[in-house]
């Protein structure tokens, strides 16, 4: 019996085969659809790249502005080129903010620099209510400078229950417990760690736990800060998402050879 896929033709030339029909059982997805998708992806892939830089850059030019409003207006005329030209120069009393306290950092690192400040602290610590005020204002500056400093960094991350059990938090360990905190429960090894309680990365508690009351996990300090300030929706699994997306997107736009 001839095969039907290779029938002669009509005016007795070559055979040709019969032409494939498409499975009735697969969805004929319309080429406006697929044009659809792919400008969506566009779409979220300017926005991701497009977003934080603008976002940023906002926020930086606001800040740059706050601070001109408040350095220029002590900057001698002869120091300021706004005198000089006639447009504004943005960032400039941001600059001279810098170098300011530049140079105040290294008087107060001689001899001369510590003792007027020592003077000017002795003075403030017989007001009663600015000394409180004062003490309270040193004493935050100096732990933030502190837990931002290289040596001083979160050392791991580690989940702790909290505030129920089977309800996991992230926690952040800072090392170890004083000496005077440790001796109150001789027993437990304990180390100190910092619970941050919302988006703002400052807020939070510094607490002194068991060691063995806190599971480390292989997280990075930074992903664990982003899963917090995002309030959990950024996560190195949708990063990983993003990136893919990106990828996807940039081989979709290269022109083909």
């Amino acid at each position: 019996m001839q095969d039907k896929s290779s029938r002669s033709a009509p005016d007795g030339g070559t055979p040709r085969k019969a032409e494939a029909r498409p499975d009735p059982d697969t969805p004929v997805i319309p080429h406006r659809w697929r044009l659809g998708a792919r400008l969506r992806n566009y779409f979220l892939t300017g926005l991701v790249v497009v977003g934080p830089v603008a976002i940023t850059v906002y926020i930086a030019w606001y800040v740059i502005n706050i601070v001109d409003r408040w350095v220029k207006p002590y900057i001698p005329g002869i120091y300021n080129p706004d005198t000089y030209l006639p447009f504004a120069v943005p960032g400039f009393g941001l600059v001279f903010a810098i170098l300011m306290l530049t140079m105040i950092g290294a008087l107060a690192a001689n001899l001369l620099g510590r003792s007027l400040i020592s003077s000017g602290e002795m003075m403030l610590d017989r007001m009663p209510i600015v000394r409180n005020l004062y003490r309270a204002l040193k004493q935050i500056f100096e732990s933030v400078l502190t837990v931002t400093a290289p040596q001083q960094a979160f050392q791991k991350v580690g989940v702790l229950e909290f505030p129920s059990k089977g309800i996991w938090s992230l926690v952040f360990v800072t090392g170890e417990a004083a000496k005077q905190i440790a001796a109150l429960n001789p027993q437990d090894d304990l180390i100190s760690v910092f619970m941050p309680t919302g988006m703002l990365p400052p807020s939070g508690f510094v607490c002194f736990v068991p060691r063995n009351s806190v599971t480390l996990i292989g997280m990075s300090v930074e992903d664990a800060a982003k899963i917090i300030i995002s309030a959990g929706m950024v996560n190195p699994e949708t990063q990983a998402q993003l990136r893919e997306l990106r990828k996807s997107a940039a081989k979709s736009a290269a022109p083909k050879t």
